[in-house]
C-alpha cells in the first residue's frame, strides 16, 4: 500500500468553474502512482448545483451565477470567507470505501470546530455538519443524531429544529478517485443562503463561525481544516 502523505495546496481565491475543470483533469490524468492532493481555496459568490438538484430550490439568485456540477447533493452557496477543501484521493490505494470517506470528512470538520470550542453534530439523513444555535459549544448529544435502525426501515426525515448548518459536503467519486469536497463557513455574507433552499431543505438556517461568536479568519481556519483533513484522510 502506498502511504504517501497528502500534498496540501493552498490556492487562495480561485474561479469555481476553472477549479472544477482542473480537478476533473487531474482525476482523468492521474495514475496509480500519482500522489494524492488536497486543494484548499475560496471562491467568489456562486451557487452550485449537484447532478440531481432541482431548479425550484433556487429561489432568487439575483446577480449570483448558478453553476451545474457533477457532485452529489442539491444547491449550495460558495463565497468569500468560506474555506473550501477538495481532496483528490485514490480510495482504492487508501484502503477505505466511500461511506468511510464521508465519515472521515465529517470527522475532520467536527475536529476543526472543536479547535474553536464549537461542537459540530451529524444529523440523521442530512449530509453536512450542524451546530446548536442556542449552545454552540455544548456537548449534549442530538436527538436527531444518526442512530442504528432496523434493517430495511426507511431513513427518517431530517429534523433541523434548533440547528444551523455550518459546513456542507458534496463529493464525486470516479474510478475510486475523489474530487469536489467540503465547505466550512468561517466569516462570510450569509444573505445569499436565504435565496436558496440550502442543500434542498426549505428554511434550513445557515451559520458561520463569526455568527456564533468565534473570532478567527480564513487563513487560520484553512490551516486547521487542512491539518485535520490531511491527518484523517491518510491511508
Amino acid at each position: 500500500m502506498n502511504d504517501q502523505a497528502v500534498q496540501v495546496r493552498l490556492l487562495g481565491r480561485v474561479d469555481y468553474s476553472e477549479t472544477v475543470a482542473a480537478m476533473q483533469s487531474f482525476t482523468v490524468q492521474r495514475t496509480a502512482d500519482t500522489p494524492d492532493e488536497l486543494w484548499i481555496c475560496e471562491h467568489a459568490a456562486v451557487y452550485t448545483q449537484g447532478f440531481a438538484a432541482k431548479n425550484n430550490h433556487i429561489l432568487a439568485p439575483g446577480d449570483i451565477p448558478v453553476v451545474a456540477t457533477n457532485r452529489g447533493g442539491q444547491v449550495t452557496h460558495h463565497g468569500p470567507g468560506q474555506v473550501v477543501a477538495y481532496p483528490l484521493l485514490d480510495l482504492q490505494r487508501a484502503g477505505y470505501y466511500v461511506k468511510e470517506y464521508v465519515y472521515r470528512l465529517e470527522e475532520s470538520l467536527i475536529r476543526t470546530l472543536a479547535h474553536y470550542d464549537v461542537t459540530g453534530h451529524r444529523v440523521d439523513g442530512a449530509p453536512g455538519i450542524y451546530v446548536r444555535l442556542d449552545d454552540p459549544g455544548g456537548h449534549a448529544m442530538l436527538a436527531q443524531r444518526p442512530q442504528r435502525r432496523t434493517p430495511g426501515s426507511p431513513r427518517p426525515q431530517p429534523d433541523f429544529t434548533g440547528l444551523g448548518k455550518i459546513a456542507a459536503i458534496g463529493i464525486k467519486v470516479s474510478h475510486h478517485c475523489t474530487y469536489h469536497g467540503v465547505a466550512l463557513n468561517v466569516a462570510m455574507d450569509l444573505e445569499p443562503f436565504s435565496r436558496i433552499n440550502p442543500c434542498g431543505y426549505a428554511g434550513l438556517q445557515t451559520v458561520d463561525l463569526a455568527s456564533i461568536g468565534v473570532k478567527t479568519d480564513w487563513a487560520d481556519a484553512a490551516a486547521v481544516l487542512g491539518r485535520q483533513l490531511a491527518l484523517r484522510l491518510a491511508p
